[in-house]
Order: C-alpha cells, then structure tokens, then sequence
C-alpha cells in the first residue's frame, strides 16, 4: 500500500470506489487538509456525547456533507451556507436550484439535505398522528412549522380530527404563489364531512417569513366557519406559520 494512501486512512481500492467529480478535485477554498478527519471524529463523538444542542449550525452542517464530500474539509462550505441562508433550517428547507447556486454544493450533497428535511417532516408528522391534541398544542405548532414554514409558495392545509381531537387526516388542499392560495370554504367543509371529521384546523405560510395575518385570511376563515357551525362541525383556530414565527387567530383574538 502506497505513503499516499496510508497517510489517506484508506486503501486504494476504497479511494477508487468513492471516486467522483465531486470528491476528485477540492473546490476553491476547500483544499483538503490532513486532519480533517480527526476533526469528523470529534465532530461526530461531541454529538453523542452531548447532543445536537452543542453543535452550531454549521457544525450540524458539515455532518450531513461529510457524506456528500467524503474526502474534503467542509467546514468553509457549511459556513458558507449559513450565511448565504441564515440557519440550518433554512438551508436544509432552500430549493436545490438555489442550493446548486452555492460553488461546492453539487447533487449528492443537495440530495442528502433533503433526505433531512423529508425525515424532519415525517418525524415531525409521525408524532402528531399519536399525540396530536389540543392539549398538546406544542406538537401541533412544532408540526406545522417543520411542514410549512420554509416553503417558497403559499400552501394551505387542513388538519382532520376526531371527537378526541385525535388527527384523521392531514391534507394540504391548495398550493399558490407566493402570497397567494386559492381558498374555497364549501370545499373545506364538504372533505370534512367526507371524513367524518368533527373539528378541522387551518393551517397556511406566509414565504415572506412573516406570519401576521391579512384582513383577507381572517374573512377566509371566518366564512368557513360560519359554514361550518350549523354542521357541528368545529373550527379549533386558524395558524400561519412563517420563519419568523407563527400566529394563531384565535390567539390574537380575530376569530
């Protein structure tokens, strides 16, 4: 076995394997340095020692492109990301077109991020299905977040429940621009019905990042309800959810 590959940690038939455009040459800025593999090491053993609560960001970063970029120092480029998105959510959430903006980032590195974000959101969704309560509004809020709040169109979607407020369904029924979704109440109500739901919540993004509501979400939503009252079916608030946060109208008092 050659100096060049012991000094590597691998044998040269594994270096030939993982051979690819996008670990053959570094990036500018990325030039590979010999103990960036200590560094992985360090990395990885501090998030099972203390949790992902004593990584930074572009710490959890480099973890997922340790997988993508298996023979390059990343940390340059998971910082880089940061600041072009503004927080691990962000970049992990960004279409893969503005991901393939970012010199570095090439298909295997973009798709192990959306491998996260489709994880976070049938984690995210998995726990809503067994604790989903009014009660438990936490995991509720957390949910639709972890869905929505990154997206670069508006979407709306209805959360079904039963007479223990337990989720029946979970459904986005309209998908807009970017400030904008088509809403229709008797729609709403009439897959609810379908459903056999007896209490329904709203649920919408706003991609601006601000969640405040517009005179014309609250109009919305109170048209459903008045269609829905006579029906015994329940409107347990309306939310909308944005990276800056969230609002409940029925919170701030609106409905």
């Amino acid at each position: 076995m050659s100096k060049r590959f012991l000094e590597a940690g691998i044998a040269p038939s594994a270096r030939a394997r993982d051979a690819s455009p996008e670990t053959k040459a570094p990036e500018p800025g990325e030039a590979e340095t010999p103990h960036f593999h200590g560094h992985r090491d360090r990395l990885r053993r501090r998030l099972l020692d203390a949790g992902p609560a004593a990584l930074a960001d572009y710490e959890l970063l480099e973890l997922i492109l340790f997988n993508a970029i298996p023979q390059r120092d990343v940390k340059p480029l998971a910082k880089t990301l940061i600041d072009r998105f503004g927080s691990f959510a962000e970049t992990i959430a960004a279409a893969p077109e503005r991901l393939a903006e970012v010199a570095g980032v090439k298909e295997r590195a973009i798709t192990e991020f959306k491998i996260v974000e489709a994880a976070v959101q049938r984690f995210a969704k998995g726990v809503a299905k067994k604790r989903l309560a009014m009660g438990s509004w936490s995991e509720v809020l957390d949910y639709c977040r972890a869905s929505m709040a990154f997206e670069t169109r508006e979407n709306f979607r209805i959360l079904f429940l039963d007479k223990k407020n337990g989720l029946i369904a979970d459904e986005i029924q309209g998908s807009g621009t970017v400030d904008h979704t088509p809403v229709y109440p008797r729609e709403v109500i009439r897959r609810a019905l379908e459903l056999s739901a007896t209490a329904i919540v709203l649920v919408h993004n706003h991609p601006s990042g601000d969640p405040t509501p517009s005179t014309q979400d609250v109009k919305m939503t109170l048209d459903i309800m008045a269609i829905a009252k006579p029906l015994g079916l329940t409107v347990h608030d309306h939310i909308i959810v944005g990276r800056d946060g969230h609002a409940s109208l029925k919170g701030m008092r609106l409905i």
